[in-house]
């Protein structure tokens, strides 16, 4: 996989780097053709000749980039493969999922095409999990040794430290022992990842592959956050948005979370309702039809929100008609159906009016979570192919 070559290699210690230990370097891309070169060019001065690596790029760009890269290979002597994706789903960590599909090395080192993480120190990334037994081992600029300083900014640090404590906050199990879940430069065993279950929104790819399949072992090793070698950031107000629907995303994908947030949403939906129907019985119609009319304005506004924030990944099942029809059904049935439940609940059972209430709301929004889950955003069954184009340079 790899060829000899006689390049020094600066502060790495023979015995640092266990054999066997081959590497896979995912690179994910998007309009970087003026870095790629200077990545390629440190990458050939800091991995050993006795550390088998590839190199993979898994590119979204609308640049030349992918040309920059073949072209730039050919000075490599280790292999460098472009994967360009004709839709870049999932932004730049599903870029990463497709290049962890394609590694073949027992290591596989994630980091971005910016120069901001020192490619010097894959080769102690790899050591330190051979020699801890670890699955997972983070370059943190959060330990000793370790530092922030190319992030431009004291707002871009304010940021990150924001985003970090966050996620902290919302995973303290599945985030313990780390202490940069935002960091984009780590290591992790193929054999320990399940590319399938893995739903990247954005691009914090280590915390995706944290929460949902963190291996049980992870260690850490401290890096110097480089200046940018060339361009500007891709850190965007559109990317903090999409990150904090990853969150949602992630904490509410046990069953009982999405119940708690489709209660919440359910609950928000009030106020479209009561805003519809003040503003129809203002306008001279009768309450009846102007409350059912306004119910609508609900049932649309917790479908906008469950889409967007409960079942983000299951959203391709069904068209959105299908998906908008069914939900509607049952989000109009549960009015149908409460009023049944309560007589059934005072003149079968004796209950009085005010608890049988409660108890059929209950009753209803249990149904109707069910109902919703099973009905309209029924998992997928089976996988879609990959429509990634392959150019070996």
């Amino acid at each position: 996989m790899s060829q000899e070559y006689t390049t020094p290699v600066p502060d790495v210690e023979a015995s640092e780097v266990p054999e066997p230990g081959a590497v896979t370097i995912v690179v994910p891309t998007f309009n970087e053709s003026a870095n790629v070169r200077e990545l390629l060019h440190q990458i050939t001065a800091s991995v050993p000749s006795r550390l088998p690596c590839e190199v993979v790029f898994v590119d979204d760009s609308t640049d030349d980039t992918p040309e920059v890269v073949e072209e730039a290979a050919r000075d490599c002597p280790f292999p460098v493969t472009v994967l360009h994706r004709r839709e870049p789903v999932g932004g730049l960590g599903g870029a990463v999922v497709e290049g962890i599909k394609a590694a073949t090395s027992d290591w596989i080192v994630v980091m971005d095409g910016d120069c901001q993480h020192p490619p010097s120190l894959v080769p102690e990334l790899v050591a330190t999990g051979e020699r801890s037994n670890a699955g997972l081992v983070v370059a943190s600029r959060y330990i000793k040794g370790g530092s922030r300083a190319g992030l431009a900014g004291s707002y871009r640090v304010a940021v990150s430290r924001g985003a970090t404590w966050l996620t902290k906050s919302l995973f303290p199990r599945r985030l313990h022992g780390i202490s940069d879940p935002m960091s984009g430069f780590f290591a992790i065993r193929r054999s320990l990842v399940t590319a399938e279950v893995l739903q990247p929104l954005g691009y914090k790819i280590l915390l995706e592959l944290a929460v949902r399949s963190r291996p049980r072992e992870v260690s850490e090793v401290p890096f110097v956050f480089q200046d940018r070698f060339a361009g500007e950031s891709k850190s965007t107000a559109q990317e903090g948005f999409r990150f904090l629907r990853h969150l949602v995303g992630l904490r509410s994908a046990s069953p009982v979370a999405r119940m708690v947030g489709f209660g919440l949403i359910g609950a928000t939906g009030f106020v479209p309702n009561l805003l519809g129907l003040y503003v129809l019985t203002a306008l001279g119609m009768h309450y009846l039809p102007a409350e059912i009319v306004a119910n609508q304005l609900g049932v649309a506004w917790n479908f906008l929100l469950i889409e967007h924030l409960l079942f983000r990944d299951r959203r391709r099942h069904r068209r959105l008609w299908d998906r908008a029809g069914r939900f509607a059904l049952l989000a109009n049935a549960d009015l149908v159906l409460r009023i049944p439940l309560i007589a059934l609940f005072v003149h079968r059972f004796g209950m009085g009016a005010l608890s049988a209430t409660a108890l059929a709301l209950v009753t209803t929004f249990v149904l109707r979570f069910a109902g919703t889950e099973a009905l309209v955003y029924l998992p997928r069954r089976g996988r879609r192919g990959s429509r990634t184009a392959r150019r070996g340079a």
